[in-house]
């Protein structure tokens, strides 16, 4: 098997089943348009045009002021393109985010596992507080290379994972009870860490699974995961083959957030993609970006320094969304030669610079 094609296959038993282990709109200002008309006594009642505003006025700076600065937004997103000399980065059309916006003004350090298992991830891994204590280590490792972006630390959970076998429903999938989503909350809340919620779908689909996280989205520092490598669209079950969305189904959970930000006044959800191969995600293209959300595509393979580097080259600087992110592996990026991870340098060198730092 391809090094970094398919992350390593787990097959724990657990009374919940099989977990699998294997690893725009844009707003624009409205064109002022003032008020010549008078009133009823326009006759004798001078009415000054410069001080009158028109609703689309006042609409339009309500729309500015509930947006980011703009200069400010566009300068740090040219800073992550540093270097770039080919035009694709920074992603020239993208709408300015809503307030309370997070990228690019902090880089997320995030934790992935479920608490099921020990071999999903560093989440489930380790005890809460020793786990907590080496995000600490390695977050604090991204502020001493990077100062100019500060690092914070984030807890990805698989909410819903990926089967060998396609349960009472054929769907291959299990979704993780909500009090182990209440688990990960309250680790979280030591640190006031950021939360993810992944979806690996099997052969169901966003449609049937994003909703019946609402509860949890509709948290302010509560965001999502969509894992394509366990998005099975033809008779092969997970782990058979790599999966793939596409962009229908990335504008489809980009939109369902956006409608929760709008609904619930939050600031804007962060969208982690999964992606380590050129299938996995189909007309990249044709993704819209939305102020209410912002999108990372993740380079999510394992494997030696040159490799993960090539496959960053490849498919994430290549085809160009809005941000970037990499997955650290503590243990499959050991298992070829040279036997070691990449360093917070070697990644903090890359073009773009990847915002979204993931440690499994």
């Amino acid at each position: 098997m391809k090094q970094g094609t398919f992350r390593s296959v787990i097959l724990p038993i657990f009374s919940i089943g099989l977990l699998w282990g294997l690893h725009g709109c844009q707003f624009t200002e409205s064109g002022r348009s003032f008020a010549t008309g008078a009133t009823a006594a326009e006759d004798t009642v001078a009415i000054n045009e410069d001080t009158v505003e028109t609703k689309e006025d006042t609409v339009a700076k309500q729309v500015k002021s509930t947006t980011v600065d703009s200069l400010e937004y566009h300068a740090l997103v040219r800073d992550l393109a540093e270097h770039d000399t080919t035009g694709r980065w920074p992603v020239a059309e993208q709408p300015v985010p809503l307030t309370g916006a997070i990228l690019p003004y902090k880089r997320i350090i995030a934790f992935y596992g479920n608490l099921y298992s020990a071999k999903m991830g560093i989440l489930g891994e380790l005890p809460p507080d020793d786990m907590l204590a080496k995000l600490d280590g390695e977050v604090a490792a991204w502020n001493a290379v990077d100062t100019s972006t500060e690092a914070i630390p984030a807890l990805h959970y698989i909410a819903v994972t990926a089967q060998g076998s396609g349960g009472r429903d054929g769907k291959y999938r299990s979704r993780m009870p909500f009090s182990q989503v209440d688990s990960v909350l309250r680790i979280a809340k030591k640190r006031d860490a950021l939360v993810f919620l992944d979806i690996q779908v099997g052969f169901s689909t966003l449609a049937d699974e994003l909703p019946r996280l609402d509860t949890f989205l509709r948290m302010p520092h509560v965001h999502l995961g969509i894992d394509p490598e366990f998005s099975m669209k033809d008779d092969l079950p997970p782990g058979k083959r790599v999966g793939h969305f596409t962009a229908e189904d990335i504008n489809f959970a980009a939109s369902h957030l956006a409608e929760l930000v709008r609904e619930h006044d939050l600031p804007p959800k962060v969208l982690v993609v999964h992606r380590f191969t050129q299938g996995m995600v189909k007309d990249y293209s044709r993704i819209a970006l939305r102020p209410e959300v912002q999108v990372v595509i993740n380079m999510d393979g394992w494997g030696a320094p040159a490799l993960k580097k090539n496959t960053y080259q490849s498919y994430i600087f290549r085809e160009p969304v809005q941000f970037t992110g990499f997955k650290f592996f503590y243990k499959n990026d050991l298992i070829p030669a040279p036997h070691r991870m990449m360093t917070v340098e070697e990644v903090n060198s890359f073009i773009p610079k990847p915002i979204y730092i993931q440690y499994q």
